[in-house]
C-alpha cells in the first residue's frame, strides 16, 4: 500500500466495507433461492455502509490534508531561514510522528548552522572574532563614529610565541594564546569601566598577532594607558605545563582620524608601530608618527622602483680584486652588486637588499645574478683568466638548495668552468643553514668551485661547526681588522683568529684593508689574501682586466 495515496486507500476502505456488508446482508436477508428482492436489500445496506465509510474516511483525510499543508507551509519557511517558529498545532494533532521529525530536524539544523557560524566568525581556539568578523564589525564601528570622533586601534604581537610552540608543542601554544586572550578582555573591560565608554572589540587576526579597537577615547594619553596596560598584562608569567612561562609584547597604537578614518588605514599605521617596537628592543608600546609615515612611503617607493629594476636590467656587478699576501698576484675578484637608479644614480647594496629580501625580490635578483655571473666566468675562461669569482649568497638564497642547484645548471649550461668560482655565505647563515643545501655547496665543490665564510667575528662563531662544512676559506670581518695598525689587543685577536682558521685547513681573507699599515700588519700575522680600497676600488668588468694585466702582480714589502 506504500505506493497508494490517502484517498485511494480511503476508496478501496469504503469499497471493502460495503462489500462486506452486501455479503452479510444476502446471507441474512435470503430464505431458500436467491432472488432479485433479496440481492436488492443487501445492495442498499451495502450502499449505506460503503457511504458512511466514505464519509468517516473523507473526513480524516481532509484533517490529515489540512495538516500536511501546514507542514509543508511551515518546510516552506524554514527553508527560507525560520528555524524557530513552533510546529503547527495541527501537525501534532493529526500527525504527531510528523510533528516530532520535523521537531528534531529543525533543532540539529539550528544547532549546526550556529556551530557553522561561530567556526566562520569566531577562532576555535581563544574564542575571540577572527579576521573577517573583527574587520566587519570594526569598519560597522568606524562608519557610526561622527567625523571628528576620537578612538584607538592597537596591533598587539607575542615576542616568544614561537619558542614556547617549539618547545612546549602546539598544544600548550593554543592554551597559552587563550590565557592571552582572557588577560586581553580583562585589560578592555577594566578601561571600558573605567572610561565609562563602549566596550572594545577584540580579535585574533592570525598566529600570534591580536588586535584590540576602543571605539571611544578621551585622549591620547588614554591610548598610552591602554598600551601600557596590555603590556603589563603580558609580561606577567603564564602558568603553563606545570612551569612559569614568560613571554611579552610588542604593541603598535594608531590614532582614529589623526592617522586614518578606515580601517585599512587604522591597521597599517598600528602594524608599522608595532613592528617599529620590535625594532626598538620589544616589549614596548609605540605610536605611529609621521617619521614612520615617510619610511611606509619611501619603502613602498623602493620596491616599486627594485621591481622596475628588475623588469629593465638596472643592475650591474662590480669587481674588487683579491691579493695574495705572499707574493702579491692577483688570486680572485669579489662580483659585488650595484644599481644603476635612473635618478639615484649608483646605489650600493645596503640601501636596497634589505628591502629586496622582505619582498622575495631577492629571488629574481638573484637569478640575475646566477646568469651574469656564469656568462662571466665563461668569457674569463676562454680569455685564460684564472683568477677566481667570489659571489655573495643572500640569506634568502641561502635558505633554498635550489639556487645552488640553478648556478650549477647555469654554469654547466655557459660552459664556465667551476674551478673559477667561490661562494661567500655569512657565518650567522653558515651556522644554520640545512643539510640540503649543504648538499647542494658540497656538489658545486666537487665541480672544482671553492666556498668561503664572510664576516667571520661577527656572530657566534662554532669552529667544530665550521670543520664540518665544505669550505676553503674564511674571510674576517671588518671589525677584526679596522684597528690592528693601531690597538696591540687588536692584533692579538686578529692573530688568535687566524691562527684557529688555519688549524681547521682554512685560508683566511682579510677585507676592508684601507690602509697600508693595516695590510702590512695583516700580511705579517698570517693573513693568506688581502682585499681593500689600499689595493683597489670595486670597478667595471672591463676596467678589472684592464688593471690586471697593467698589474698582474703588486709588489709587497719583504
Amino acid at each position: 500500500m506504500d505506493g497508494f495515496s490517502l484517498k485511494s486507500r480511503a476508496i478501496a476502505f469504503a469499497l471493502c466495507a460495503g462489500a462486506f456488508v452486501f455479503i452479510l446482508a444476502l446471507a441474512a436477508t435470503t430464505r431458500g433461492p436467491f432472488d432479485v428482492a433479496s440481492a436488492s436489500r443487501a445492495l442498499i445496506a451495502a450502499i449505506i455502509c460503503a457511504a458512511m465509510c466514505w464519509a468517516y474516511a473523507e473526513r480524516t483525510i481532509a484533517s490529515t490534508a489540512a495538516a500536511i499543508d501546514a507542514a509543508i507551509e511551515r518546510l516552506t519557511r524554514a527553508a527560507n531561514g525560520d528555524l524557530q517558529s513552533e510546529i503547527p498545532e495541527e501537525v501534532e494533532q493529526c500527525v504527531p510522528p510528523l510533528a516530532r521529525a520535523m521537531d528534531g530536524l529543525f533543532r540539529q539544523l539550528h544547532s549546526n548552522l550556529d556551530s557553522v557560524q561561530r567556526l566562520a566568525l569566531y577562532d576555535p581556539v581563544t574564542g575571540l572574532p577572527n579576521r573577517t568578523h573583527f574587520r566587519r564589525s570594526c569598519e560597522r564601528m568606524l562608519a557610526e563614529l561622527p567625523q571628528d570622533a576620537m578612538a584607538a586601534l592597537f596591533f598587539i604581537d607575542l615576542d616568544r610565541f614561537k619558542a614556547v610552540n617549539d618547545t612546549l608543542g602546539h598544544a600548550v601554544g593554543d592554551q597559552l594564546l587563550g590565557m592571552v586572550a582572557n588577560r586581553l578582555r580583562a585589560v578592555a573591560d577594566r578601561f571600558a569601566i573605567e572610561g565609562d565608554a563602549r566596550q572594545p572589540l577584540i580579535g585574533r587576526l592570525s598566529g600570534d598577532e591580536f588586535t584590540i579597537y576602543f571605539p571611544e577615547l578621551g585622549h591620547v594619553r588614554d591610548a598610552d594607558r591602554v598600551g601600557r596596560g596590555i603590556l603589563f598584562a603580558l609580561s606577567e608569567p603564564f602558568d603553563l605545563a606545570d612551569q612559569e612561562v614568560s613571554i611579552g609584547a610588542s604593541v603598535g597604537i594608531a590614532i582614529r582620524p589623526e592617522h586614518g578614518t578606515s580601517l585599512t588605514d587604522l591597521m597599517r599605521a598600528a602594524d608599522a608601530a608595532m613592528y617599529h617596537a620590535k625594532a626598538k628592543g620589544r616589549g614596548r608600546a609605540e605610536h605611529f608618527t609621521d617619521h614612520l609615515a615617510n619610511e611606509i612611503a619611501e619603502r613602498a617607493l623602493l620596491e616599486s622602483d627594485l621591481r622596475m629594476a628588475v623588469e629593465r636590467d638596472q643592475f650591474t656587478l662590480v669587481y674588487q680584486p683579491q691579493i695574495s699576501a705572499m707574493d702579491g698576484r692577483i688570486v680572485a675578484a669579489e662580483a659585488l652588486l650595484r644599481w644603476q637608479h635612473p635618478t639615484r644614480g649608483l646605489c650600493l647594496p645596503g640601501s636596497f637588499i634589505g628591502r629586496a629580501e622582505e619582498t622575495g625580490l631577492i629571488v629574481e635578483i638573484g637569478e640575475w645574478v646566477v646568469e651574469h655571473v656564469a656568462a662571466t666566468i665563461a668569457r674569463w675562461g676562454a680569455l685564460g683568466i684564472e683568477q677566481r669569482m667570489a659571489v655573495n649568497i643572500s640569506p634568502r638564497q641561502l635558505d633554498h638548495a635550489a639556487f645552488f642547484r640553478r648556478l650549477r645548471e647555469a654554469m654547466q649550461a655557459a660552459g664556465a668552468p667551476a674551478r673559477l668560482l667561490e661562494l661567500e655565505i655569512t657565518e650567522t647563515l653558515a651556522m644554520h643553514c640545512s643539510r640540503e643545501v649543504i648538499d647542494a655547496i658540497a656538489a658545486l665543490r666537487s665541480d672544482g668551485a671553492t666556498v668561503a665564510v664572510d664576516d667571520f667575528g661577527t656572530g657566534y662563531s662554532n669552529l667544530a661547526r665550521l670543520r664540518d662544512l665544505p669550505l676553503d676559506r674564511v674571510k674576517l670581518d671588518r671589525s677584526l681588522v679596522e684597528n690592528v695598525a693601531t690597538s696591540a689587543e687588536a692584533r692579538t685577536i686578529a692573530h688568535a683568529v687566524i691562527g684557529l682558521i688555519h688549524g681547521i685547513g682554512c685560508e683566511v681573507v682579510a677585507e676592508g684593508i684601507e690602509t697600508e699599515a693595516q695590510l702590512e700588519v695583516l700580511r705579517v700575522i698570517g693573513c693568506d689574501i688581502l682585499q681593500g680600497y689600499v689595493i683597489a676600488k670595486p670597478m667595471a668588468e672591463d676596467a678589472f682586466l684592464e688593471w690586471a694585466s697593467a698589474a698582474p702582480r703588486l709588489a709587497l714589502r719583504a
